[in-house]
């Protein structure tokens, strides 16, 4: 028999395809209780160009910029302004916060949104939005916390903190904000071809390659302030200047990328007279079930999830008690464990950082490159062996970095108090391997759950909040 196409205004709420009515239904469970919602057949999505959802991946560049900004300078500037070394990572604690409640509440929203500016780009716009203002109050921490009475003099300035980590926890929610939806609405484009969603990840991986090289190559370079020589005032140092002058960079870049992104499609809205072409979820069924509570919903989501879903989850969640660590403190180990520096004496622990961020531009180039071959290797190899051998090769990289540490703790340095040129060579190796297991840790979690969460149409957004929850839930115990 043909399908009949209806516009969803115009669908039977809950009736059957036989005609008869629905049981009855109990407020706040599914019908049934024991499956998930499923929602209405509608029309398979049409084959979007790759070159479309290359388009649409390009935010990842913008956002990873800043993230890459944030991880190689933000843990070093903190110390400056006066936090000590030991309380630095509970600084970070935003980061898995933020994710655990806004990247599931934007997901959920955004897979039950009805603006005309379509699902998923209106949350895309507003994190990055929310970026932007987060990279200026974080850039001009020190000069607010004088304006707000901070002493010139001193090791500790409690405004400029305050600002600092208003900014630090903004930044959090707009990453969280942006790179949800926009995995979700590539996952939206790609439809039920699983080949296409791991081509679609990996596109979003490459330009977060993209991103960090960028980031990481401004934040190895010491010279902005001469270039803005604005940024340098009476309560912000040179390091401070050169921090500015790099935000100010990434709000360029993530204007340039949103935009790109956004316009590269047009989402259909979900209360339009047409089924959404890009979505097999947008039913009056899941409209219905939109208005339940969401934290409900959230919880209530876990008990529909397969064996294979779980094991995603699962082997995320380990992998990223691995990668957290190294993340927040790989710029602050090169300055203090390979440069035996400190940030509040002398150069050598910049000239650490700096090494650092070169190390982790490394890492990006390695990152970018793994990125355009994942999908020839998991069409060879599998999905899941790619996977197994990328944490297997990330155990030996952080054991050799235990291995440099051993070393150069132990070994007598030249006059110059600079390390030798082998142990800085090594420490560069290790962080530049380290880029193709974190591109594979990019990229095929995501492909992996949005297609074994399809089945159970639950919807892609909130697919990418759940699969947010293993990474950040271990972030926090990291933290705490």
């Amino acid at each position: 028999m043909e399908r009949e196409k209806r516009p969803l205004k115009e669908t039977v709420p809950g009736r059957h395809r036989s005609g008869a009515p629905p049981p009855p239904r109990v407020p706040g469970r599914h019908r049934g209780g024991a499956a998930p919602p499923v929602a209405a057949l509608a029309p398979p999505p049409p084959r979007v160009p790759l070159r479309q959802l290359f388009r649409v991946a390009s935010v990842a560049c913008g956002v990873q910029f800043g993230w890459a900004l944030q991880l190689s300078l933000l843990t070093p500037y903190v110390q400056e302004l006066g936090i000590p070394h030991a309380f630095a990572s509970l600084v970070w604690l935003c980061g898995p916060l933020s994710g655990l409640i806004v990247q599931p509440l934007i997901g959920h929203l955004s897979d039950r949104s009805t603006s005309s500016f379509g699902r998923r780009r209106p949350y895309i716009v507003g994190g990055a939005a929310t970026i932007g203002l987060s990279v200026l109050l974080v850039g001009h921490s020190a000069d607010l916390g004088r304006l707000l009475g901070d002493p010139p003099a001193g090791s500790r300035h409690p405004r400029a903190i305050a600002v600092y980590l208003l900014g630090f926890w903004l930044l959090d929610v707009g990453n969280n904000t942006t790179q949800g939806p926009c995995r979700a609405l590539l996952a939206d484009l790609a439809g039920k071809d699983h080949r296409r969603t791991r081509i679609a990840n990996a596109y979003f991986s490459l330009f977060m390659a993209l991103g960090n090289i960028l980031g990481f190559a401004t934040g190895s370079y010491s010279g902005w302030f001469t270039i803005l020589p604005f940024t340098v005032t009476s309560a912000c140092s040179i390091n401070c200047a050169n921090l500015k002058s790099a935000f100010l960079l990434d709000i360029i870049l993530l204007i340039i990328t949103t935009y790109i992104s956004i316009s590269s499609v047009q989402e259909v809205p979900l209360n339009s007279s047409s089924v959404a072409p890009y979505s097999a979820e947008g039913t009056e069924e899941q409209l219905n079930h939109g208005q339940e509570a969401f934290l409900w919903e959230l919880i209530g989501s876990f008990r529909y999830l397969t064996l294979p879903v779980w094991m995603v989850l699962i082997v995320t969640a380990l992998t990223w008690i691995g990668w957290f660590p190294f993340i927040l403190f790989d710029t602050d180990w090169m300055g203090r464990e390979i440069y035996r520096g400190n940030p509040d004496e002398g150069q050598r622990y910049q000239t650490g950082v700096r090494m650092g961020a070169f190390g982790l531009m490394l890492n990006s180039v390695v990152l970018g490159f793994t990125s355009m071959v994942i999908e020839k290797m998991c069409r060879k190899l599998g999905a899941g062996l790619v996977w197994g051998i990328s944490n297997i090769l990330m155990f030996f990289c952080f054991v050799a970095m235990l291995i440099i540490s051993y070393i150069a703790k132990n070994t007598d340095y030249q006059s110059s108090g600079l390390p030798s040129v082998g142990i800085v060579v090594s420490a560069l190796i290790a962080f530049a391997i380290l880029g193709a297991p974190l591109a594979v840790t990019y990229s095929i979690p995501y492909a992996m759950i949005s297609s074994r969460i399809e089945s159970l149409r639950l919807g892609q957004g909130l697919a990418m909040g759940i699969l947010n929850l293993a990474i950040v839930i271990p972030q926090a115990c990291h933290e705490i």
